[in-house]
């Protein structure tokens, strides 16, 4: 009987597997799969909602042309930057989806990148503007800008956009289209040449400090004041109404663009040459959705006026039933340009008692025309 066991066909199958080249790890598939889903789904609510909303927004505007106000100036602009970043955010979803990456051209890479940073400063410095001149009117008693003089207002707005297009100047030169062949996706990037490494911490400091830190905090010392003042003073909440609209919006923004900001100033420090040929590493893919965080502000500001401004909800539903309401009244109640009295000391007060105690007991013109003073009754003519 034949013992003799053949191995032959078990040694000449055996081979060396790479599991590092040919294994793809399940959770890094599922990664990108969620990426490609939620990602573009949020930019798609964002775009619907947002472009709804403003479209709303400046119809309600347009009709009220003829009772134009400061606070209108600002709205303007504000609603104008955030449809130029509504309009950018079919590109983002395409480039998140497509297993293509970025499938357009470089140019387009460049007005998104640059529209993106364009809406960050122009939405932040318009609220300085306004808060400021919150501050002067409640603080100090003093109007920054006024009814009588509403070519301020255009002036502010003129330099927010003209220092938002150049802080935005590094987007439109370093923004390109960079394929990486590991991946086999193109991504819209930022690409600093080796000889550039210091554009891109000087880009960087812009934006952290000119675009983010420093409006932050005057936003925080102006609104504390305000806040201060109103709670020490006998009629805060007559004056709350001119900032119950700017509070939340100020609220809302720090909100939707805080995550991206922090996240960016760490990608900063943290940042090195390897990391820039590592398009999906965990500080890339916070980025991604931390900026598409940013985006949700552009269609919660129209949700902020409808739900918090009444006159608005009102012109909103005038509109829609295609009727005509003409007001007079603020529609957000912003009170930009609207002076605001100081409070008045103990004199002020006890001038204000003579006043009404004067008003009270002089006689009005029908009294003395009349009512008999020592026997003498003083009547009107007839025909007079």
């Amino acid at each position: 009987m034949n013992m003799d066991v053949d191995l032959d066909g078990l040694f000449l199958h055996n081979s060396t597997y790479d599991y590092d080249v040919d294994y793809e790890y399940k959770e890094d598939f599922e990664s990108r799969g969620s990426q490609a889903v939620l990602i573009p789904l949020l930019y798609s609510v964002e775009f619907v909602v947002g472009l709804l909303g403003n479209g709303l927004l400046l119809a309600v505007l347009v009709q009220k042309r003829r009772f134009w106000s400061v606070s209108d100036t600002f709205i303007v602009h504000l609603s104008v930057a955030d449809i130029l970043l509504l309009v950018m955010l079919p590109l983002w979803a395409a480039q998140a989806a497509r297993p293509c990456g970025w499938c357009f051209n470089g140019f387009l890479c460049k007005i998104s990148g640059a529209v993106f940073n364009i809406n960050f400063y122009c939405g932040i410095l318009l609220l300085v503007c306004v808060t400021v001149d919150r501050y002067m009117s409640i603080v100090h008693a003093t109007q920054l800008y006024s009814h009588k003089r509403p070519h301020l207002a255009h002036i502010s707005c003129l330099v927010v956009w003209l220092i938002s297009l150049i802080l935005a100047i590094p987007d439109w030169v370093f923004m390109v289209a960079k394929k990486y062949s590991a991946q086999e996706r193109t991504l819209c990037v930022h690409k600093y040449s080796q000889s550039g490494t210091d554009w891109k911490l000087v880009s960087r400091l812009l934006h952290h400090m000119l675009g983010f830190l420093l409006p932050a905090a005057a936003l925080i010392f102006c609104l504390s004041c305000i806040l201060r003042r109103l709670l020490g003073s006998s009629k805060g909440l007559q004056k709350q109404r001119s900032i119950m609209v700017l509070l939340p919006l100020v609220g809302v923004f720090f909100l939707c663009w805080m995550p991206y900001n922090i996240t960016l100033i760490v990608d900063t420090v943290r940042s090195s040459p390897k990391d820039a040929d590592d398009p999906e590493g965990s500080l890339k893919t916070a980025l991604m959705a931390t900026s598409a965080l940013g985006c949700l502000h552009a269609c919660l500001r129209p949700l902020l006026y409808l739900g918090l401004c009444g006159n608005f909800r009102k012109q909103i539903l005038a509109t829609l039933k295609c009727t005509a309401v003409e007001t007079e009244s603020s529609l957000w109640e912003l009170g930009v340009g609207e002076e605001v009295l100081p409070d008045q000391g103990p004199e002020g007060q006890q001038l204000k008692q003579m006043t009404d105690v004067d008003h009270q007991t002089a006689p009005s013109a029908d009294e003395w025309t009349n009512t008999p003073s020592s026997g003498v009754t003083c009547s009107t003519p007839e025909g007079v």
